[in-house]
């Protein structure tokens, strides 16, 4: 009987090692907005896995914490904004169409930044508008879509 208990217990354990393991690495975010469309449409929901900035690569989705101008009503939106990776470390800044990096004095982009854009240019406020996104407003990168929840 003790060793029926034991190996429940251990059993236990490492299920419950596993399911914290997974929580700090991947988060389910929902999608708010259309400034992906047609990739990600509002209510959609990505997996992302938690990721250093370092591991990002231009063409990959992130999930980042953009820093909105104070007009912009907080209260309504979303803090995180999934946006594509037009730029990551390392990579030639952006000009043509980056208004806010037209007159940036770097010639790459810095080792802790990245530049990010909607997919939908019309409706998405984005290193276009910002400018560099700081590296520790990274919450990681997409690695799944999952279709937006039915009605319920």
């Amino acid at each position: 009987m003790s060793v029926i208990v034991v190996t429940l217990a251990v059993c236990a354990a490492a299920i419950a090692g596993a399911v914290l393991w997974l929580r700090r690495r991947y988060v389910m975010v929902s999608v708010s907005g259309a400034s992906m469309e047609p990739a990600y449409r509002s209510g959609d929901r990505v997996w992302v896995r938690r990721a250093p900035i370092g591991s990002v690569r231009t063409g990959q989705v992130v999930v980042v914490r953009l820093s909105y101008p104070p007009a912009w009503n907080l209260a309504v939106r979303e803090p995180w904004s999934i946006k594509r990776v037009t730029a990551a470390p390392g990579d030639p800044v952006p000009r043509s169409g980056f208004g806010a990096l037209a007159h940036v004095s770097e010639t790459t982009v810095p080792d802790d930044c990245l530049v990010v854009s909607g997919d939908n240019a019309a409706d998405s406020y984005d290193s276009r508008h910002c400018g560099f996104v700081p590296g520790d407003r990274l919450l990681g990168v997409v690695v799944r879509h999952a279709a937006a929840p039915g009605p319920g």
